[in-house]
């Protein structure tokens, strides 16, 4: 069964650790979801997020900063 998971990024592409630790997904969907439950949180350490399922690049990096107009 594959493992999806998400690397934590500085701007530069340097892994962080994230301010709210993730479990490892099942699916694609879960880890999406789970993400756009806590990018808020997760921004306060990380710029950017990549996910993977299992050892491939799935997409990323994506930014964690949203614009200030969405409020």
């Amino acid at each position: 069964m594959a493992a999806w998971t998400w690397r934590f990024e500085k701007s530069d592409g340097t892994e962080v650790q994230p301010a709210v630790q993730p479990e490892e997904f099942t699916t694609q969907g879960d880890a999406e979801s789970w993400i756009g439950e806590h990018w808020r949180e997760l921004a306060d350490g990380a710029d950017q997020v990549t996910l993977f399922e299992d050892a491939t690049l799935i997409y990323g990096p994506m930014s964690l900063h949203a614009e200030e107009a969405q409020a």
